[in-house]
């Protein structure tokens, strides 16, 4: 195996994982029996959020990361779905907003308390509907503000925009089978997709166009899964014809031969991939596994380097995969994982041996903060920005997050998926009433000055909420 034959120097090569002791695990959670291929768990550096089994609907518990021990029976969660939850992904840019997507066929996005729930929570700040059957994935835009995507099993990827509870991209005709997964690029300009036939796709979600796609990806009929990498590679995992599991490396400018394939081993669960951007190390856990094996991926061949494997007794029914700037820099933490097993949620801490207290610059570049880099607007009238860089140096402390405040636009005659400005304007023409082409005018107006407001000075957000306001009263 010549991935393991040449002792590489590389200074990862002695990560060690660690599982926390039991008091510092969460016990006693009943954690949730659908058969869905999430990870079950999403955390950030205030609260760890977990699906859990309920009765008669869907809901999530989410507990402030130092609530550990024994988690009581009557431990309020968030059950606002009417069917089990699917998947849960925190807001990289509030980390008091996670979204949630069901078998219900909606996605809900919710606020959770600076301190966490002292009730349950039913009334999410946005309901987002527009899937025709149950949604398997949600995922947050890395450096767009209230831009959310969300995958079904009607085989569509809906991009919404939260601040308004609008879907305004709708790709729905571009995958005739069951979306797998969905991973944004650095940037959030593109997305790439794993899909049940066998294919990967890379789609431009603005332009509405696949920009590169590769058939059989992986022989095998179980699931894969495909991830963007920092640089614009796509990494993906799958399963041979002889049902081994594989992994494999991919430019998508040219999709022919992976950059990279290694095959692992025969088991038959989900290798669920985790990516640091800053380390390029890969983590992979398998559901149903009891490792994390991890690799880092360079520029000189194998590309795809075996580092260690992380080992432990009991199966993982799903995993969660703290952000950067949730880890403790001065243990040389380099990645911690929440580990669901049947009732409890167990961190499992990654270092590098280091004998300095300093902080260990090489091991933590500047990394990707909590302020987003453009708006919803601007990322769908087209900029790109890459996420906004916050040195660790000092460690992280989480600030004060402004609420996320949802302005419902409504235009005449309900028009599903506006997709451009000029559609919005347009939208009235069909009433052809005198008083019609005077509010049309107005909203023009209003839409004008909304955006010129908006490209000069984005934190004026209470006069753009009240010019929102003006124009749904001329809309209505």
């Amino acid at each position: 195996d010549t991935m393991r034959r040449v002792v590489r120097q590389s200074k990862f090569r002695h990560v060690f994982g660690q599982a926390v002791k039991n008091d510092q695990c969460y016990d006693d959670i009943r954690v949730s029996r659908v058969t869905w291929d999430s990870s079950f768990c999403a955390v950030n550096p205030r609260f760890v959020a977990i699906i859990v089994d309920a009765s008669g609907g869907g809901a999530f518990l989410v507990l402030p990361l130092h609530k550990t021990g024994r988690i009581d029976k009557s431990y309020p969660t968030v059950c606002g779905h009417t069917g089990p939850v699917l998947d849960i992904d925190w807001c990289p840019h509030n980390d008091q907003v996670i979204a949630s997507g069901s078998e219900d066929c909606t996605v809900m996005v919710w606020q959770i308390p600076e301190n966490g729930l002292t009730l349950s929570l039913t009334e999410p700040v946005v309901v987002l509907e527009g899937h025709s059957k149950r949604v398997g994935i949600v995922s947050w835009h890395p450096t767009a503000r209230n831009v959310l995507l969300s995958a079904g099993c009607d085989n569509a990827i809906i991009i919404w925009n939260v601040g308004t509870g609008e879907a305004l991209i709708n790709l729905d005709d571009m995958h005739v089978d069951m979306i797998f997964n969905v991973s944004w690029n650095r940037n959030g300009s593109l997305i790439c997709t794993a899909s049940k036939d066998k294919k990967v796709r890379v789609i431009d979600p603005r332009k509405q166009e696949i920009v590169a796609e590769k058939e059989k990806t992986h022989e095998g009929a179980r699931p894969m899964r495909a991830i963007f990498l920092a640089d614009g590679n796509i990494f993906t995992t799958g399963f041979s014809r002889m049902s081994e599991r594989q992994l494999a490396l991919w430019n998508p400018k040219n999709m022919e031969e992976p950059i990279a394939l290694h095959e692992m081993d025969t088991s038959n669960g989900v290798l669920l991939p985790f990516y640091d951007p800053d380390t390029n190390i890969i983590y992979l856990c398998g559901k149903g596994d009891s490792s994390i094996r991890y690799f880092e991926i360079t520029d000189e061949s194998p590309y795809v380097h075996y580092l260690n494997t992380f080992s432990s007794k009991e199966p993982q029914r799903g995993m969660g995969f703290m952000p950067k700037r949730g880890l403790d820099v001065n243990k040389c933490e380099i990645a911690r994982f929440f580990k669901l097993h049947e009732r409890k949620c167990e961190p499992i801490i990654m270092t590098v041996p280091r004998k300095s207290d300093l902080f260990q610059d090489d091991l933590y570049p500047d990394t990707a903060g909590p302020e987003a880099a453009l708006e919803a607007e601007e990322w769908f009238e087209g900029k790109n920005a890459d996420p906004l860089l916050i040195s660790l140096k000092h460690g992280y402390i989480p600030g004060k997050n402004r609420d996320l405040k949802v302005v419902k636009k409504n235009i005449l005659d309900n028009k599903p998926a506006a997709n451009k400005k000029s559609d919005l304007i347009n939208a009235p023409k069909k009433a052809a009433d005198a008083s019609n082409s005077q509010n049309e005018a107005k909203l023009d107006e209003i839409l004008k000055e909304l955006k010129s407001i908006k490209d000069t000075i984005t934190n004026q957000d209470e006069r753009i909420s009240k010019l929102e306001q003006q124009m749904a009263k001329i809309a209505d």
